[in-house]
């Protein structure tokens, strides 16, 4: 793996969990060395994760993670609901529809496994593959990077907020109803279906954060937190160093 691919995949698995948390100093020097790279590697992940919106420079000297807050994920949502309607609706009407009729019986019987943090993990390798099915079943290069990016920023708010399990027993039914709508060829439904479940999700991951409102207007999409130092954890995610 070449170190900036490194680099990139190390910050933001760091970033998407928390390690390194909104504010907190990006520093060149430091980080090329807590990671094992040189400054060049470094600057091209910096770089990538500016151009996703995960970290922001506020000087050409200072580089920090990047802010989120209800506002943010109120954008978020915005610009999600309106990429998976469209997916949903496009997939519906697309070859290949078996497969998501698969997927509703596996949703089925993620819901009863949940109360373990291994039913956990494998729903969310469910929802994994779910999206790449919908990805593979459009076949829209366009739109698929455009959900990408917004799927980078979701892993960040959803470990931001509480595993409730009542909500994702809830989650596992709309994700099912979803799948068998598709699978049925229904358009309008699989839609339908999809803006219940993110109006639905979208108010569970804000009373979790702060008991906001979801219907409240949203304003701007990035902010700046305020400016930590932190280094971050000792090792990389994998415990390993990249070559420069």
């Amino acid at each position: 793996m070449r170190a900036g691919e490194f680099a990139y995949r190390a910050l933001l698995e760091e970033i998407q969990s928390g390690s390194l948390a909104a504010g907190t100093v990006l520093a060149e020097v430091e980080q090329a060395e807590r990671l094992g790279v040189s400054r060049t590697p470094l600057r091209e992940a910096l770089r990538r994760l500016t151009a996703d919106g995960l970290v922001e420079q506020l000087s050409p000297r200072i580089t920090v993670v990047a802010a989120i807050d209800a506002d943010d994920i109120r954008d978020l949502f915005a610009l999600r609901r309106a990429l998976e309607e469209t997916t949903a609706r496009a997939a519906a009407s697309a070859d290949g529809r078996a497969e998501f009729t698969d997927l509703a019986a596996r949703f089925a019987d993620a819901a009863e496994a949940l109360g373990d943090e291994e039913g956990r993990a494998q729903y969310y390798a469910l929802i994994a593959r779910f999206d790449e099915a919908l990805d593979a079943a459009v076949g829209n290069d366009y739109l698929t990077a455009a959900l990408r990016t917004v799927r980078t920023h979701l892993v960040r708010v959803r470990r931001m907020a509480r595993d409730k399990p009542a909500r994702l027993a809830a989650s596992a039914g709309e994700h099912r109803l979803i799948a068998e709508a598709i699978g049925s060829g229904d358009g309008d439904l699989a839609a339908h279906a999809t803006h219940v479940h993110l109006h639905n999700a979208l108010a569970s991951i804000l009373d979790s954060l702060t008991g906001a409102d979801p219907e409240r207007p949203s304003s701007r999409f990035a902010r700046s937190g305020t400016v930590r130092r932190d280094e971050g954890p000792t090792t990389t995610p994998s415990g390993k160093k990249a070559r420069a």
